[in-house]
């Protein structure tokens, strides 16, 4: 397959903690605050992610905030996409501990899906999904799907075998999200041998973002794609690093 025949996307996938900020592990305490409280600088946190997030085609969030007390009752996905310069933007919420801090999934796009669905996704501990997007039409169409997995191996597994059962008979397929667990834990096997999804052949740390040493944010593509520049950047100052990457997608999967 020639440069003709494909199309280069530039992918992002970033955990934004709603905009919050941590910079050690003692943030978690003494900056608990910022979880459930509309202060802390979010706007400006959520500014320099939606500068970094305009210079790529297709976005994965985690962790966004779909419009309650701490975010200021603000939609981060959609102020994202206004303020990043995407025409399309889908969200996911999944967790509302009333109406002072919920969480979503989010997708910023550039190119207009076809089809937009979100999956809840089982666990021990509800409030995870999976928000999928696809381009194209028929079979051979790209899908995207975002996802944030639990910490549990156990709920993990779950999670994995129904996100492989979605995912299983799409041949260009990429699936990014916080994943919680590295790409070499027996639970991932189930995504490799049940989808066209592939191990990542290098691992990028992502986590803690002030002192990167767990690769556990991923971007996995399916076998029939080709990916380059796999690369962590920092997400304001969230507890994440963002990761990026860019694929070649066959024409005949954007049509």
């Amino acid at each position: 397959m020639t440069a003709a025949d494909t199309r280069r996307l530039r992918l992002l996938s970033a955990n934004i903690q709603a905009g919050s900020s941590t910079r050690r592990y003692s943030d978690y305490v003494t900056r608990s605050w910022s979880h459930a409280m509309p202060y802390g600088n979010k706007r400006v946190s959520l500014d320099s992610i939606a500068k970094m997030a305009g210079e790529h085609d297709i976005v994965g969030l985690q962790e966004a905030d779909p419009g309650s007390l701490r975010s200021g009752f603000t939609n981060q996905t959609h102020y994202l996409a206004e303020q990043g310069g995407f025409d399309y933007w889908s969200h996911q919420p999944n967790r509302n501990v009333g109406r002072v801090a919920s969480s979503a999934n989010g997708l910023l796009s550039k190119l207009e899906p076809v089809e937009v669905s979100d999956h809840a996704l089982p666990g021990r501990i509800g409030g995870r999904g999976v928000l999928m997007a696809r381009f194209g039409d028929g079979d051979e169409g790209l899908v995207i799907a975002v996802a944030h997995l639990s910490l549990g191996a156990a709920s993990r597994r779950s999670q994995l075998a129904f996100i492989a059962e979605l995912l299983a008979d799409h041949p260009h397929a990429v699936l990014m999200g916080d994943f919680n667990c590295l790409p070499d834990r027996p639970e991932m096997d189930l995504l490799y041998n049940r989808t066209h999804l592939r191990p990542p052949s290098f691992c990028v740390p992502t986590f803690p973002s002030w002192r990167p040493q767990r690769a556990i944010d991923h971007i996995l593509v399916s076998e029939r794609l080709t990916f380059a520049d796999a690369r962590a950047i920092p997400a304001a100052f969230s507890d994440h690093l963002a990761l990026a990457m860019s694929i070649d997608v066959p024409h005949l999967a954007l049509r």
